[in-house]
């Protein structure tokens, strides 16, 4: 089915600046007042036809190829919230669970979720041992009859205070030959016994933690809760995390977009020394740079989406976004920061929220390190991406 991405983002764009980022003080703030406004914005996306566009349409989604919706998440990113508002924020979950889930796994979870009725979260990061490295895992899945017995400690599983599962991914197969096929992924819903949040971490100033650290002590859940086959567990995780790393530098330009344009206005607004800020020979430097930054990261993005698009394999280009699109943010957020002065730094604009989730950026779903080694090693064995012709 063809789509108009242009008249598509343009209503998207205007969803999102007319009634998702006017939400944001009050979505911040959390509580009933919060539940409320994001309820209001799903049902408002959903009557607009802006529902879960990335989503496979035979799950009832919009059915967009990866490039197209790159276009169109690029705009959703602009608020931290977009993503939840048009109910995007399940897709990597949907993914994962429509091409592993057993029939009864989709009838509970996947559906409602896509709906944007319930949340998922997952668990594989450990406070004991390196995250960037997941076969040292210490959580151990153990099977007694017909029941897994799951016992561990994981942290900064994202959102699962208000998750109805959670995915832990845990050693089931501790004396298998590779330490890829050790592991599985178990669905564990909420309030399952032994499952405790043991808190909500709070992170580089935030008065509230969406990141939570838990405990799972003697959890029993049915043997076939196995996301996936038995032993698969890091192949179910590469296929979650290889899509979800490229809506992360989607929704990247959008944020950094959005601080270039803050950038630009104050720029122009702003008098010192006897002149506007964008008279300023160094402070228009700042608007070049980020300007040539921010466009290289949206054709190195859309050209890993393209890829994935066309085989599913777009491993090097999907590192190369990543390590690039988080720095990329962080620069110009950086500069957007510089430019606003003090008020830069106050919760009065939205650059210093910007600026710590750039900070996370180079942490998550792969620390830039690892994707830095992963390019370096590709184009070492002689696989360059400007090699590859032009999908």
């Amino acid at each position: 089915m063809a789509h108009d991405i242009k008249a598509l983002r343009a209503r998207t764009r205007e969803f999102i600046e007319e009634r998702v980022i006017p939400a944001e003080p009050i979505i911040d703030q959390g509580g009933p007042a919060a539940v409320e406004a994001l309820t209001k914005l799903k049902q408002e996306a959903k009557s607009a036809g802006l529902w879960a566009l990335g989503h496979p349409e035979h799950l009832g989604g919009g059915g967009l190829p990866l490039y197209e919706f790159a276009l169109v998440n690029e705009v959703i990113g602009r608020s931290e919230y977009g993503q939840q508002a048009v109910g995007s924020v399940t897709m990597q979950d949907a993914i994962m669970l429509d091409r592993y889930g057993t029939e009864e796994q989709k009838r509970r979870w996947l559906h409602p979720m896509i709906a944007g009725e319930i949340y998922p979260s997952v668990a594989m990061t450990e406070p004991e041992v390196a995250g960037s490295d997941p076969t040292r895992i210490r959580t151990t899945g153990t099977l007694e009859g017909d029941e897994w017995v799951v016992n561990g400690h994981k942290w900064f599983v994202s959102g699962a205070h208000g998750a109805a599962f959670t995915t832990v991914f845990a050693v089931t197969d501790p004396e298998a030959e590779s330490p890829h096929r050790r592991i599985s992924a178990i669905v564990i819903p909420k309030g399952t016994p032994g499952l405790e949040i043991v808190r909500a971490i709070k992170t580089m100033g935030t008065d509230r933690g969406d990141h939570c650290e838990l405990q799972l002590t003697d959890v029993r859940v049915p043997a076939d809760s196995l996301l996936g086959k038995r032993g698969a567990g890091f192949a179910v995780f590469q296929d979650r995390v290889g899509p979800g790393r490229i809506f992360h530098a989607m929704r990247w330009l959008g944020q950094a977009q959005r601080a270039l344009e803050l950038m630009v206005a104050r720029a122009k607004t702003r008098e010192a020394h006897g002149s506007l800020l964008s008279e300023k020979g160094e402070i228009r430097r700042y608007i070049a740079e980020s300007t040539a930054e921010i466009q290289a990261a949206r054709l190195l993005t859309l050209d890993a989406a393209r890829r994935y698009d066309h085989d599913g394999r777009a491993g090097t280009e999907i590192s190369l976004i990543k390590f690039w699109g988080a720095r990329m943010l962080h620069n110009v957020v950086d500069r957007a920061i510089q430019v606003h002065g003090a008020l830069g730094v106050s919760e009065d604009t939205p650059l210093e929220g910007m600026y710590r989730h750039a900070r996370y950026a180079r942490l998550y779903d792969g620390a830039d390190e690892i994707h830095r080694m992963v390019v370096a090693r590709a184009v070492l064995k002689g696989e360059t991406p400007w090699d590859k012709p032009l999908l």
